[in-house]
C-alpha cells in the first residue's frame, strides 16, 4: 500500500506538466553539480523520463565544477543575470547565502506541499525562508554509530547495550582495559563530531533568528562529555584531523579504535576505503542523552534548487521532482548513491532490500536501524550566518577543545562571541 500511494503521488506531480509540451526538439536545460556522484542518479532518472512518451523529451547538460568553483561561479551568475544554470546543487553550509536579499532561486512548495507528510521535512527546513522552501535534499543524513564488533567482542562489550552516551563512555573504558584500543576519535578540524553530538541533545549553533545559542548550557555539557572521554583516553584526536582524512581511513582500516558516528552516507566511506573491515562493522541508533535531547541528529547535505531566471522553470521543477522526490527516484538514490532516501514510503519496500554491497559489508538489518530514528531528528538551524559559524567551530571551537583541551565553558563563550561579533 504504501509503495502504491509513493508511485500515485509521484504521478500526480507531474500532472499539468506532462502533455503540455509538443516540440520534437528535447527541451534543453543546464545543471551544475560539485559532487560528480550525484551525476550518476541523474543520468539515471533523466533516462527514466525521457523513456516514457508522455513526457516532454528532455537533454541536461551536467557540468561538475570543484566545490570551491561551482559556488563562486553561481554567485557572479545570479548577481550579473547571465549564465545561470537552470538546476544546481548547493551545499548545505552555502545554502544560506543564497537566501539574502532577493532571492534568485525558484520556491518549490508546489512539488513539496502535496507529498510532505511522505517526506521527512526537517530536511526541507534547511533550505527554506518565510514558508517557501528553495531546495531538495537527496538524504536524510540522520546520524548513527558505526561499531568494530571484533574489537567489541574482545572486551567483551554488546554494541547492542550501548542506550546511552554514559553506557558509551562506561563501554569505552573497558574496551581502552581490555584491548589498549581508544572507543571512538573526535575531530579537531571538521564539525563532524561536534555538531552531531550537540544536535542531538537539543543544541544548535543559532536560532533560525540568527540569535546564537553557541555558549548555551548543552552545548558546555556536551562538550564537557567530550572533554571527559579526551581525558580518560577512551576519545582520542581524529588521525589527519577529520574523518575524512586519508590518515584516519588507514588507522580505522588497521583496526584502530572501536567505533565512530557520522551520517548514514557514511557507509559509503566504509565500503570504499575501509575494506578490511567488511562483516566486521555493525551500525546502530546513536546512543541517548540521559537528560533529554533526540534520538539521532542530521549532518550534511546538498540542497538541489531551481534558478528563477530559468527559461523553464516549471519543467526543470518537474523533472526535478521526478529524479528525487518520485518512488523511483527515492528507491535509486539507495541504490545508486547509498544514501537515507527523504521518503519514508520506501524503507518498507522490497528493492530496497536487494543485495548490494552495503548488506554485504554490514548485514541486512540497516534500514531496521534507520528507521528507529526516523521520527526524532531535529532540525538544523540553517539561518544566514550558519556558514560563520560553521567556520568557528571547524577553526577554533573543535581544535581548542580536542587538540588545546581547554576549558569547556570558557570555548563555548568565547567562539560565542566571536559569532556574535561577526553578526554585529
Amino acid at each position: 500500500m504504501k509503495k502504491l500511494l509513493a508511485i500515485l503521488l509521484s504521478l500526480a506531480l507531474l500532472l499539468g506538466i506532462c502533455g503540455a509540451f509538443a516540440e520534437d526538439e528535447p527541451i534543453k536545460l543546464t545543471l551544475w553539480t560539485f559532487q560528480e556522484l550525484h551525476t550518476q542518479l541523474y543520468k539515471e532518472m533523466l533516462e527514466s523520463w525521457n523513456a516514457n512518451p508522455d513526457n516532454p523529451k528532455l537533454d541536461i547538460d551536467m557540468q561538475v565544477y570543484p566545490y570551491d568553483d561551482m559556488h563562486s561561479k553561481l554567485t557572479l551568475a545570479l548577481q550579473s543575470g547571465e549564465g545561470a544554470p537552470d538546476i544546481v546543487d548547493i551545499e548545505i553550509n552555502q545554502f544560506a547565502n543564497y537566501l539574502k536579499g532577493d532571492i534568485q532561486l525558484a520556491d518549490i512548495n508546489d512539488i513539496v506541499e502535496p507529498i510532505k507528510d511522505h517526506l521527512v521535512m526537517s530536511r526541507f527546513n534547511n533550505y527554506a525562508k518565510d514558508g517557501k522552501y528553495y531546495g531538495i535534499d537527496h538524504h536524510i543524513g540522520a546520524c548513527i554509530m558505526f561499531y568494530n564488533t571484533e574489537i567489541l567482542e574482545a572486551a567483551g562489550i554488546n554494541y547492542q547495550d550501548i542506550k546511552t552516551w554514559d553506557d558509551y563512555h562506561e563501554a569505552g573504558k573497558v574496551v581502552l582495559e581490555k584491548t589498549g584500543k581508544p572507543m571512538c576519535t573526535w575531530e579537531s578540524t571538521d564539525c563532524w563530531s561536534l555538531y552531531p553530538l550537540v544536535n542531538q541533545h537539543g543544541g544548535d549553533w543559532l536560532t533560525y533568528d540568527g540569535e546564537v545559542r553557541m555558549d548555551e548550557p548543552v552545548v558546555i555539557s556536551t562538550l564537557a562529555f567530550m572533554k571527559s572521554m579526551l581525558d580518560d583516553g577512551t576519545a582520542v584526536p581524529a588521525p589527519g584531523g577529520f574523518h575524512h582524512a586519508e590518515e584516519y581511513y588507514g588507522e580505522m582500516n588497521g583496526g584502530a579504535f572501536a567505533s565512530v558516528c557520522m551520517p548514514f552516507w557514511y557507509l559509503n566511506r566504509f565500503t570504499d576505503y575501509m575494506p578490511d573491515l567488511s562483516g566486521k562493522m555493525k551500525v546502530a541508533p546513536m546512543p541517548l542523552w540521559s537528560d533529554g535531547g533526540h534520538k539521532s541528529a542530521q549532518m550534511g547535505g546538498t540542497g538541489t534548487a531551481v534558478v528563477k531566471t530559468s527559461a523553464n522553470v516549471d519543467i526543470a521543477k518537474q523533472w526535478l521532482a521526478y529524479a528525487t522526490l518520485s518512488f523511483e527516484g527515492c528507491v535509486k538514490t539507495w541504490t545508486i548513491l547509498g544514501f537515507d532516501p527523504i521518503m519514508t514510503d520506501v524503507y518498507g519496500a522490497p528493492e530496497m532490500m536487494e543485495p548490494n554491497k552495503f548488506f554485504d559489508y554490514y548485514g541486512n538489518d540497516i534500514f531496521d536501524v534507520l528507521k528507529t530514528v526516523l521520527d526524532d531528528i531535529p532540525d538544523t538551524c540553517i539561518s544566514e550566518y550558519f556558514p560563520t559559524a560553521s567556520d568557528i567551530v571547524k577553526s577554533q571551537m573543535a581544535y581548542d577543545l580536542v587538540i588545546g583541551g581547554g576549558d569547556p565553558e570558557e570555548i563555548a563563550k568565547n567562539c560565542a562571541q566571536e559569532l556574535r561579533d561577526a553578526i554585529d
